[in-house]
């Protein structure tokens, strides 16, 4: 199964081999506990809401279908 938890996962368009690529992965969660190791793992609206739209995105680049 294709999950945006995956790095090795992005977009084709914009790819330039030895460049960091934007990727489906959720590393701006981990970022997020790293740095707030105090937050008893509670996540702001923001952190949430960019989660939940990168999963959207991977869906419709898989389905090209919006939910």
């Amino acid at each position: 199964m294709l999950t945006p938890d995956s790095s090795r996962f992005w977009p084709a368009e914009g790819y330039e081999a030895g460049k960091s690529q934007p990727s489906y992965d959720k590393q701006f969660v981990r970022d997020y506990l790293k740095a707030n190791p105090d937050s008893d793992f509670l996540l702001p609206e923001e952190v949430v809401r960019k989660t939940i739209d990168k999963y959207k995105e991977a869906y419709f680049q898989l389905t090209g279908e919006n939910i």
